[in-house]
């Protein structure tokens, strides 16, 4: 299977498991502002790390979970920055608009995947899970200063390319350790 299948298959779990969660609980992330989704990044991220750290992890979830998680969450954050937070019902994201919003980033992150994995000739394909967890942690660090300082970059990339990233990183970690 080539990076591109293999992918599909990691975007199609994550898809899978977004769509279940949207009719469970509708899309009540919508009342999220940016920050709040970062932190749930940093949250999951940061168990990773923990577990990869200490060996030990209490709660009957997995690595490959919060991977999902991370990606799903990225994934909302740039719905979040097109659409903005949802200030009451009337803002509601019905399940179809939902998908395609998905897939609309799903798909720019893999085109966006694709050149940088051309580029960079699979260099992922080297790298240890835990340093591209670390990748993860940095981007959420440069979020949050992006965020701190009101979107508001100089000469850096805005929030939307490092939530491209995390979503890379974590498709190319949930390859990894599948």
């Amino acid at each position: 299977m080539n990076t591109s299948q293999e992918y599909d298959q990691v975007i199609k779990q994550c898809r899978d498991l977004f769509a279940a969660k949207l009719k469970d609980y509708g899309a009540s992330w919508r009342i999220f502002r940016l920050p709040s989704v970062t932190d749930q990044i940093f949250i999951k991220a940061n168990r990773i790390r923990q577990f990869q750290e200490s060996g030990v992890m209490k709660i009957d979830e997995g690595i490959l979970d919060e991977f999902i998680g991370i990606i799903n969450y990225s994934i909302i954050a740039l719905i979040q920055l097109e659409l903005g937070v949802a200030k009451d019902d009337k803002d509601k994201l019905e399940l179809e608009k939902a998908l395609e919003l998905y897939d609309k980033y799903s798909h720019n992150a893999k085109s966006l995947m694709e050149n940088k994995n051309h580029d960079y000739s699979e260099a992922w394909r080297s790298m240890r899970v835990s340093s591209i967890v670390d990748l993860i942690l940095v981007k959420i660090m440069r979020l949050k200063n992006i965020e701190d300082n009101h979107g508001k970059v100089v000469v850096s990339e805005g929030e939307d390319a490092n939530y491209y990233d995390i979503i890379n990183y974590g498709i190319f970690a949930s390859i990894k350790i599948q």
